[in-house]
């Protein structure tokens, strides 16, 4: 029985033509740095393991010609394959087919392959290099876009939702990726903005580049909305792989875990790392690469709001994730923007069930007429609630300061922490020594014949009754004080004590209350 020649045709299109390999080459030649969409699916997933569905779908728009264009695959590939071994669901879209344009059939094509990883309950990965929405299709382009805003926030939580940009994400695009749980970029390439700069310099009369608007690095480090941003495609793709494989597949079951690895560096210089003066600064990424296996961690969002340092990790091979206070920057203290990044991250954390490891070294929220018209108390409250809704085993050590609310936001044992160590020299208070000193001891102060003095003796009287962790754990609220070089087997210890914690919350709303 022969194929019908309709749908011969039809098998052909489904399959890269010379068309499509011709529009590749040409952007190719173009841009010279940049993949194809088969190809970047080659890179991030197992070799030979890609199905691909949906090859025959093909737009249905009759409007301004464009019944007589044709679009292989309608602008996007989707189908499904295997990172290490695992499912994962992807869709990659192909810039060179009409600039890779959401339509009606686009769009299907995308909520297919979610819908399927939800079924599926595995990880989403799409790969967008798109011009946005398709105009000539009009309000179907954009009624797709909701139907995948809809699905990214179902999913959420579900199944870890990763947005690769590796071209242009405009208008309305945006906001899938700003729903997913990571977003990576590429210098160069990348570009994520929701007006361009025509548009810009048409309202504002502001000039800029689409690089200046909305290129890797300014969300790297200004914006927040990338959470990885690397050199090129191909370390890009591979940065997704490793990632994933610190996540489940889904919220239902454990992270991987792997063989132990002990750091190169044992820990035995902790003492000397973090400087016994509290003024003084220190990296504290060297802490987390003293404690966490093979000292290797991979850093989320490390351009961004950098007075706290979140990270992905291994302990004792369960993969965990860390929030630290970094000393190097604004003394380790909490602003809007580590709020909004550490919140972010604990929730993201606990959706996935990494225990979580809180490093805390911080003189509080940081002060200041601009940040408490910001907000500070609404974004601070964030991370308050992260840590309070959190599930999964959390474990808290205070390395030198934890001040006032700070102390608090910082998983303290009010918020549901499980395990809290302190340093021997760790000050644990409402505020520093010196300002509480300033106003418990004012009139004493400034009627002593030397006041500078007077100040310094009810600092230290200040520092010995409360600014020591002893007086926190004589009551309860630190387990046990220990010296830095144990700081990592006592975590391992109380990691595999908590390791089949259950904890649950009040009920809330599920679906609609009957009238």
């Amino acid at each position: 029985m022969s194929i019908p020649e309709h749908l011969a045709r039809r098998a052909e299109r489904a399959l890269p033509s010379e068309k499509e390999r011709a529009s590749s080459e040409a952007q190719r030649r173009q841009q010279p740095h940049k993949l194809s969409a088969r190809e970047r699916l080659a890179l991030l997933l197992d070799p030979g393991s890609f199905i691909e569905i949906d090859q025959n779908v093909s737009h249905r728009c009759t409007n301004f010609g464009l019944d007589r264009v044709e679009i292989p695959g309608d602008g996007v590939i989707t189908g499904y394959g295997r990172i290490a071994g695992r499912t994962v669901f992807v869709f990659s879209q192909d810039f060179t087919a009409l600039g890779g344009t959401l339509g009606e059939m686009h769009a299907q094509k995308i909520c297919k392959v979610m819908d399927l990883a939800a079924r599926s309950r595995a990880p989403l990965i799409g790969i967008n290099d798109s011009g946005g929405a398709r105009i000539q299709e009009g309000v179907d382009a954009l009624n797709g876009y909701g139907e995948i805003f809809r699905r990214n926030t179902h999913l959420s939580g579900v199944v870890p939702q990763i947005s690769v940009i590796l071209g242009p994400c405009a208008g309305g695009a945006v906001y899938s990726p700003a729903l997913t749980d990571l977003v990576f970029m590429v210098e160069g390439i990348s570009r994520m903005f929701i007006t361009g700069p025509q548009v810009v310099r048409a309202v504002t009369g502001e000039e800029v580049s689409p690089e200046q608007l909305g290129g890797g690095r300014v969300h790297a480090a200004r914006s927040g909305v990338a959470h990885f941003v690397c050199a090129g495609e191909e370390e890009c793709l591979d940065l997704v792989r490793r990632v994933l494989g610190y996540l489940p597949s889904h919220c239902g079951e454990h992270p991987p875990r792997v063989a132990p690895v002990h750091p190169a560096a044992d820990g035995q210089d902790l003492e000397v790392l973090v400087p016994a003066d509290p003024k003084q600064s220190y990296d504290v990424r060297a802490v987390i690469a003293r404690l966490v296996d093979g000292g290797y961690f991979l850093e989320v969002q490390a351009e961004y709001a950098t007075n706290i340092v979140c990270a992905l990790a291994r302990l004792n091979g369960y993969a965990i994730g860390v929030i630290a206070n970094q000393p190097r920057f604004l003394a380790g203290c909490l602003d809007i923007n580590a709020s909004d990044k550490a919140a972010r991250f604990v929730r993201f954390c606990d959706a996935f069930n990494l225990p979580l490891l809180t490093l805390v070294d911080t003189t509080g929220y940081l002060p200041g007429r601009q940040q408490e018209h910001g907000g500070i108390i609404r974004h601070g409250a964030k991370l308050l609630y992260a840590y309070a809704e959190a599930t999964v085993p959390k474990l808290t050590v205070i390395l030198r300061k934890a001040y006032g609310g700070a102390y608090l936001a910082m998983c303290s044992r009010a918020l549901g922490a499980d395990q809290v160590f302190a340093w021997p020299g760790a000050e644990i208070a409402v505020m520093g020594p010196e300002g509480a000193a300033d106003i418990i001891f004012r009139r004493e102060i400034s009627s002593a014949p030397d006041p500078e003095r007077a100040k310094r003796e009810k600092a230290e009287e200040y520092r010995r009754i409360f600014a020591n962790p002893y007086t926190a754990a004589s009551r309860g609220y630190v387990d046990a004080v220990i010296s830095p070089r144990e700081t990592r087997s006592y975590l391992i210890e109380a990691l595999e004590a908590l390791r089949n914690k259950r904890e649950s919350r009040p009920e809330k709303k599920h679906g609609n209350i009957p009238l």
